[in-house]
């Protein structure tokens, strides 16, 4: 483990301090210019952080929708940016260069809880995601990949209803709350400023950690199968009916009833890529 750890920061939208709306997410809309300068600020309260925590490099993997939304001229110029899609790795891209540990940076929880704007990978798409028998959110998707990968998540932000999730990537995992949900679309946050504050003395501390080669150990979920030689079963429900329709077109994709499909996948890798495959069929029906 290198002294000078390289530290990659996720950076999603729905889990940054005064998000809470749709429309602040979505580019075009009227509030979406203010919460992604909200979300840069938070990129570069994680960068300040892992560089006073001694950071050897960082990278910053745009992670939210359209994977276009932190603004390239108001980023640390210390870091180096990761945009635009597709990419293999989606969310966690940038992750296999070398990287010692992640940063989760206004991550949000999964589909079908109260957390603010929860969801899974697609809203449009995806109701619910099970991958070897767990079901999982972002937060565990992608700690899972990174784990497989022999990476640690060194700290998760986001509200109180996604913290569940983050510490089940293990007990040493650094899960920060800069707001609490009493609803999809309500609650209680700490002023941006104040969260950017946390953010930057909470990635500091991790990646002090990271540097000192006491970061946690990567996530390997224990799979819930019986045959681990037949691969991950990755499991979705979809929004519609429709959507089971246009993903039973994918021939090794199998239909379990009016909106549920399965899919053998070789490794976490694969299921993501797969997931984030049948997202991308999803848009025939928008």
């Amino acid at each position: 483990m290198s002294s000078s750890p390289r530290i990659l920061i996720s950076m999603d939208i729905e889990g940054v301090a005064g998000v809470w709306r749709p429309e602040q997410t979505q580019a075009g809309q009227s509030e979406y210019e203010r919460a992604r300068r909200w979300m840069t600020q938070e990129a570069n309260a994680a960068i300040r952080g892992a560089w006073a925590g001694g950071a050897g490099a960082v990278l910053v993997n745009d992670s939210h929708g359209h994977f276009g939304n932190l603004l390239a001229d108001e980023l640390d110029p210390r870091a180096e940016l990761i945009q635009g899609k597709p990419r293999r790795l989606g969310m966690m891209a940038g992750v296999d260069q070398a990287i010692d540990g992640v940063l989760m940076i206004g991550w949000h929880a999964r589909a079908k809880t109260t957390g603010v704007l929860a969801h899974t990978s697609n809203s449009f798409a995806f109701a619910r995601v099970w991958l070897g028998g767990l079901e999982l959110g972002e937060v565990g998707l992608y700690g899972a990949l990174a784990g497989e990968l022999g990476v640690p998540v060194l700290l998760v932000s986001g509200c109180d209803v996604m913290a569940p999730e983050a510490q089940a990537l293990g007990p040493d995992v650094a899960v920060l709350g800069v707001k609490w949900s009493e609803g999809a679309r309500s609650g209680r946050s700490l002023s941006p400023e104040a969260a950017r504050q946390l953010i930057e003395q909470s990635s500091q501390a991790a990646v002090q950690r990271c540097a000192a080669g006491q970061a946690p150990a990567p996530w390997r979920p224990q799979w819930a199968q019986a045959d681990a030689s037949a691969g991950l079963q990755l499991r979705v429900q979809c929004q519609t009916p429709a959507l089971a329709d246009v993903f039973a077109l994918w021939p090794h994709l199998q239909r379990e009833s009016a909106d549920t499909v399965s899919l053998r996948c070789a490794s976490v890798q694969d299921a993501v890529r797969s997931l984030n495959a049948l997202g991308a069929m999803s848009s025939v029906l928008r």
